[in-house]
C-alpha cells in the first residue's frame, strides 16, 4: 500500500484539490482507506491509475454533496442578515454547480469520461492522456470534442449567452 501512496500521492491530491477547492488530508487519507478496502476488486485489465481515480472522485462527490447538504441546513438557520451575504450564497451556488457538472460528467461513457476526467480536472495534455490510454491523440481529441459536446447538452440550462 505504501507503493501505491508513494505512486499516485500527487495524482490524488490533484483531484481533491480540483474538486474541493483546497486540500484535504482526510479525504485523501479516505481515498487510500477505501483503495486499500477494495483492492480484491481490482481488475487487472483496466488501469489502476483510472480505478484508483474513480475512487478519488466518487469520494469528492461523496464529500460535496454531505457538505452542500450541512450549507443548506445552516442556511436554515441563520439569520435575514447572514442569509443575505452574497458570499454565502455564491458559494452555495458554486458547489451546486459543481455537483451538477460532476453528475454529468460521470454519466457519460466510459470512454470519454477518462479523457474529459484528464484533460479538464487533472489538465494533462493530449499527449500525456494518450500516453496514459496508450490510444492516438487524434482519438484523444475527438473524445473530448464528444465528451464536450454531450455535456453542453446536458448542461445547457447552466451556459450563459
Amino acid at each position: 500500500m505504501k507503493n501505491i501512496i508513494e505512486t499516485y500521492k500527487y495524482s490524488v491530491q490533484t483531484i481533491i484539490k480540483k474538486m474541493t477547492g483546497r486540500y484535504n488530508e482526510d479525504l485523501e487519507q479516505e481515498v487510500y482507506i477505501k483503495t486499500w478496502k477494495n483492492l480484491d476488486k481490482y481488475e487487472e485489465q483496466n488501469k489502476f491509475k483510472s480505478w484508483l481515480n474513480t475512487i478519488t472522485y466518487n469520494l469528492c462527490r461523496d464529500y460535496l454533496r454531505l457538505k452542500s447538504t450541512k450549507y443548506e441546513k445552516s442556511l436554515g438557520e441563520l439569520d435575514d442578515n447572514i442569509q443575505n451575504n452574497n458570499t454565502f450564497e455564491d458559494r452555495l451556488d458554486s458547489l451546486n454547480r459543481q455537483k451538477r457538472i460532476l453528475k454529468e460528467i460521470n454519466r457519460l461513457p466510459k470512454k470519454l469520461r477518462e479523457v474529459i476526467i484528464y484533460h479538464e480536472l487533472e489538465e494533462k495534455s493530449y499527449e500525456e492522456i494518450s500516453f496514459e490510454l496508450n490510444i492516438p491523440i487524434g482519438t484523444v481529441k475527438s473524445r473530448i470534442h464528444n465528451g464536450k459536446e454531450l455535456l453542453k447538452i446536458a448542461l445547457k440550462d447552466m451556459l450563459r449567452e
